[in-house]
């Protein structure tokens, strides 16, 4: 049984792929928006409070987002709100 087809927007593109590789691509989106969500707030707590540089905190950042544990965290947040939007979708039409 092949995968329907669906709809992927990208800036400027729309581009036809399986709902796996839609998903996919969802998912990593969300676990970068993740990461830089959280390199701003360290930015700036790190700026606001007055301690250190620019590129201290950045660093800071990357060794944090680096850590298996807080990798797989984003990850598995940004799989499981994906998921989550698909079967309530799924569920509204009625299939």
């Amino acid at each position: 049984m092949s995968d329907p087809k669906t709809v992927l927007i990208m800036p400027g593109k729309k581009m036809s792929v399986s709902r796996i590789v839609k998903r996919a691509v969802q998912v990593a989106v969300g676990t970068s928006l993740g990461a830089v969500t959280i390199g701003t707030v360290m930015v700036l707590n790190g700026l606001l409070s007055g301690r250190g540089t620019v590129m201290l905190w950045i660093n800071h950042w990357l060794s944090f987002i680096q850590r298996p544990e807080i990798f797989v965290t984003m990850l598995l947040t940004a799989m499981t709100t994906v998921l989550f939007i698909y079967w309530q979708r799924d569920k509204e039409r009625g299939r």
